[in-house]
């Protein structure tokens, strides 16, 4: 029975390590020697919750059996793959034993589409009611909403699931029509809506009656496939952003194509992604986000693809010279944000300091600013380390010879460091 149980979590936590929704997978260390503990990268990934705790996570596919043929989808129809799936009851007993263990602190639950998509969805929702219903989980889960199910199993899930996300997949309806010829934008977006206006309901409910139901209270989120299609980041930074502005989403995540065939509408294997396209998707994305910038600032029809040398605050700020140096004793908060080297948390320290005292070197230092990189665009009380007749390409020489330091990008898909 575990043999059969294991050999099932082998195949489907593998197909699931291409959903980046959830982010990190885990690790593989063997015991050897007869020492503590025994780590596998099946099934057990990583992720943050909005406070800032890491969490682990159950995380695989219900199963990875397809009736769709997504030619960037390692679980498509006519790829020979080994196939398994999970019934109902062995999820569900798989996530309570593994909790109790102390090994996962929530599920994440993806599929592949059975027969049908109300078929799929039904059996993720009936998962996700067990646990909570039956036995009595509190903790994290995270369901994948299957594209085409019925706006009843959608709202269902919300009832039950922490947060639901469902995959646009590619940045455009051009590049899916190309690679998914089965599936359409609009089966994407309408749940997306159907979320948009039930969390909206339920949020105004709470606040008249506070024994409302929870309605998905981590919100939706979607993730898009970068690489697989010649889409621009000035593409698929505007398309994230109108996610963000017209459907509320929490988050979007941006997954580098990985080739795993030999199809003339996809990139050579050999070629994947590289990482550091994806890192600068996210932290543009940050800045979107967090920092008050638009997407035209950060990429434009003669600039649509981000520097992949610095990252896009220092790029903007090296393109905007004229603004700066700025005083941070003086300066808008909002410009402060926009200082490379000084991240919301710094800045927020610098506006509340100077109210009691005028800033040196010395208090930013303590502050935990980024001096080397921050010391070409702004001015304190004190003049040591000021000079102004640097060229951005100059600037940018030095800031890269500096080698990484805790401002660099470190290439994860959980941050966005500046």
């Amino acid at each position: 029975m575990w043999e059969r149980i294991t050999e099932k979590l082998e195949i489907l936590a593998d197909a699931a390590k291409y959903d980046v929704s959830c982010s990190s997978s885990g690790s593989e260390r063997k015991n050897q020697a007869k020492g503590l503990g025994n780590s596998t990268n099946m099934g057990i990934c990583h992720t943050y919750t909005e406070d800032g705790r890491c969490v682990s996570l159950l995380k695989i596919l219900l199963t990875n059996h397809c009736i769709y043929d997504c030619a960037y989808c390692v679980s498509r129809r006519s790829n020979d793959v080994k196939r398994a799936a999970f019934t109902v009851q062995e999820v569900v007993d798989l996530t309570i034993n593994l909790y109790r263990r102390n090994y996962i602190e929530g599920l994440f639950l993806s599929s592949g589409i059975f027969s049908n998509p109300d078929y799929t969805m039904e059996r993720l929702v009936r998962i996700a009611k067990q646990l909570r219903t039956e036995e009595n989980f509190h903790g994290y889960i995270h369901l994948k909403t299957i594209p085409g199910a019925s706006e009843e199993l959608v709202k269902e899930a919300g009832l039950y699931a922490d947060r639901l996300s469902i995959n646009v997949e590619m940045p455009t309806e051009q590049s899916l029509q190309l690679l998914a010829p089965d599936k359409k934008r609009e089966q994407m977006l309408q749940p997306m809506n159907v979320l948009k206006n039930a969390i909206r309901e339920n949020r105004e409910e709470k606040q008249k009656f506070h024994k409302t139901p929870l309605f998905a209270p981590a919100g939706q989120s979607t993730q898009m496939v970068i690489g697989a299609t010649p889409e621009t980041d000035l593409q698929i930074l505007h398309i994230a952003d109108q996610f963000y502005k017209k459907m509320e989403l929490k988050r979007v995540y941006y997954s580098g194509y990985v080739p795993i065939s030999n199809d003339n509408r996809l990139p050579a294997i050999g070629t994947p992604v590289p990482m550091v396209r994806e890192n600068r998707l996210y932290q543009a994305d940050w800045l979107l986000r967090f920092y008050g910038f638009s997407v035209q600032e950060l990429v434009s029809p003669q600039q649509p693809l981000l520097d992949m040398d610095i990252d896009p605050k220092l790029s903007w700020a090296l393109r905007h010279l004229d603004l700066f140096p700025l005083d941070v004793n003086k300066a808008e908060p909002a410009l402060i944000k926009r200082i490379p080297g000084i991240g919301i948390q710094s800045a927020h320290k610098i506006i509340a300091a100077r109210r009691f005292n005028k800033l040196n070197w010395e208090h930013l230092k303590k502050m935990g600013i980024a001096i080397n990189r921050a010391r070409y665009f702004i001015t304190c009380n004190s003049q040591e380390f000021e000079r102004r007749d640097y060229t951005p390409t100059q600037i940018k020489q030095f800031i890269l010879a500096q080698g990484s330091s805790k401002y660099q990008p470190n290439f994860s898909t959980q941050t966005a460091l500046f």
